[in-house]
């Protein structure tokens, strides 16, 4: 998220530059335009290029997730081993009838979660991923 705020920024400044001298140059005017529709084509870039980085797949004893656009990280949860799923969707989520499903288990550092689900998709796994865990769990 840090990009988006240096993205922001950057085109607050050429804006606020550029509008100054727009009332007597044209040509600045064109230029804050056109900074505005690069820095707006670069924010959908690296949001489509990120959403596409999402991955997630249900095997036979385990949910493998992945992420990342520059660095690649697996998270391969057994179905044994989850404590319970939480669905959740933020306010733009809930705007786009999207949510995310996290994955809680006994360890600290497992971050598995699965955003950008549609709401019927999310219960469905949400439910799928409970019945499996507690099949499971039941054989330890």
């Amino acid at each position: 998220m840090r990009f988006f705020e240096v993205v922001t920024v950057t085109v607050a400044g050429a804006i606020a530059a550029g509008a100054g001298g727009a009332a007597s140059n044209a040509a600045a005017g064109i230029g804050v335009a056109v900074a505005v529709l690069a820095a707006g084509a670069v924010c959908l870039f690296v949001v489509h290029r990120r959403f596409r980085a999402w991955a997630y797949q249900e095997r036979d004893e385990d949910l493998v997730a992945s992420r990342g656009v520059m660095f690649r990280r697996q998270s391969v949860v057994p179905y044994g081993r989850m404590q319970f799923v939480d669905v959740t969707a933020g306010p733009v989520e809930r705007l786009f009838k999207l949510a995310t499903v996290k994955l809680h288990t006994a360890a600290a550092a497992s971050d598995a979660r699965i955003p950008g689900l549609e709401r019927e998709e999310a219960a469905r796994l949400r439910d799928r991923l409970a019945a499996l865990g507690e099949a499971k769990a039941a054989g330890l």
